[in-house]
């Protein structure tokens, strides 16, 4: 039996994609190599290495993306707080990482990603872990700053989250030379 596409989900998928145009071209481009790498999509060295720093920071992000896996299979539901501790704390060191790599500019654009690596179920530990790895001296204070305002309270506050997982997932797009398109 087939699936039928409601008005609704349509309307989804748009304001997904409207969300991550918004982003720079760097935070987008990172996002798209994030997903190659967290849900195993492509050869990310291959497609997104454009030097040797490039692709030691692939290398080291499919090292700490290893834990994805277990990770997706540990969420708490929302109140598990007996369950946060081996949930958390690699969520922490993992969105380290990421908030380290000076791509993922706001709340927003970590969300927009932790979403499709660990799915709708991670939404309640988001803000919690965001902060936790914005907070650390790994960064400095000047981004560790950014980073914390651009949680908005209504994030960090919210009173439940969507069920809904994510319908988009941005993928690599190759440049067409517009000359030879005609």
């Amino acid at each position: 039996m087939g699936t039928t596409a409601r008005p609704a989900d349509g309307a989804m998928t748009l304001a997904e994609m409207k969300e991550f145009a918004s982003f720079p071209a760097a935070t987008q481009r990172y996002i798209r190599r994030s997903l190659d790498v967290g849900l195993e999509r492509q050869d990310a060295l291959g497609r997104w290495s454009r030097d040797v720093v490039e692709a030691a920071s692939i290398r080291a992000q499919t090292r700490v993306y290893s834990r994805l896996d277990g990770l997706r299979g540990i969420i708490p539901d929302d109140s598990g707080l007996d369950a946060m501790e081996p949930f958390m704390a690699p969520l922490v060191t993992i969105s380290a990482f990421d908030l380290g790599q000076d791509r993922l500019c706001s709340f927003g654009a970590y969300r927009f990603l932790y979403e499709r690596l660990l799915g709708a179920p991670v939404r309640p530990w988001l803000p919690g872990a965001f902060c936790a790895a914005a907070a650390l001296p790994h960064l400095h204070p000047d981004r560790r700053r950014a980073l914390l305002q651009s949680i908005s309270e209504a994030a960090a506050t919210a009173a439940g989250w969507s069920a809904r997982e994510p319908s988009f997932y941005p993928e690599w797009v190759e440049k067409v030379d517009s000359r030879q398109a005609n």
